[in-house]
């Protein structure tokens, strides 16, 4: 066994499960039936393939973001592997929210167990970052201002379901909306990088 415990298998496993998450997620996307109309079918669906579009690019989010952050790091400790699982195992219960949503409907109990489940990720990704950042010694890509602020929406949105469940999902979208936006660390660090 090496000395050096590599994050190459880290990064190749959760690449893996990450994808397989995904797939999961479509899976469960069923064509309303043939006594719907066309129009009146994508209709009906189209809450719930909202619900699933935010649960892939949250899904989407996490991958980039692993990749920023496992870049950083060249050596992987027990610990690390341990908060990595906790953060796939976490991402893993988000095919199953977003399915309860799709069967259950946009209610407030759905939305609020589905808010739930995207706080989950959260939490284990400030735990796996953390221990990063103490091997490498490198800070975050991202602000801990981004992270407060996602933290503190995520957390907000559970009892907002119970008052208005599209404003719940809303704020879960604007999370995901500030994440899109790529850290000022990552641009510049792709500004100077050019072949």
């Amino acid at each position: 066994m090496s000395d050096k415990l590599s994050p190459s298998r880290l990064e190749a496993f959760s690449d893996g499960v990450i994808a397989v998450i995904i797939t999961i997620m479509v899976l469960e996307l069923k064509v309303p039936g043939k006594d719907v109309s066309n129009l009146a079918g994508v209709r009906e669906d189209a809450p719930l393939l909202l619900v699933y579009l935010l649960s892939f690019v949250q899904t989407g989010i996490y991958w980039v973001n692993h990749h920023y952050l496992v870049d950083d790091v060249e050596q992987v400790t027990h610990g690390i592997l341990w908060s990595n699982l906790a953060l796939l195992f976490t991402l893993s219960l988000i095919p199953w929210a977003t399915n309860w949503v799709a069967l259950r409907g946009i209610s407030s109990f759905s939305v609020a167990l589905y808010c739930i489940v995207c706080q989950l990720p959260a939490l284990t990704w400030l735990l796996l970052s953390t221990l990063i950042c103490r091997r490498s010694g490198k800070p975050l890509a991202s602000s801990p201002g981004q992270q407060i602020f996602s933290a503190a929406l995520y957390t907000s949105a559970i009892p907002v379901a119970y008052y208005n469940p599209y404003i719940s999902l809303a704020m879960i979208g604007l999370v995901a909306v500030r994440w899109l936006l790529p850290p000022k660390k990552i641009v510049e660090l792709t500004r100077n990088s050019k072949p």
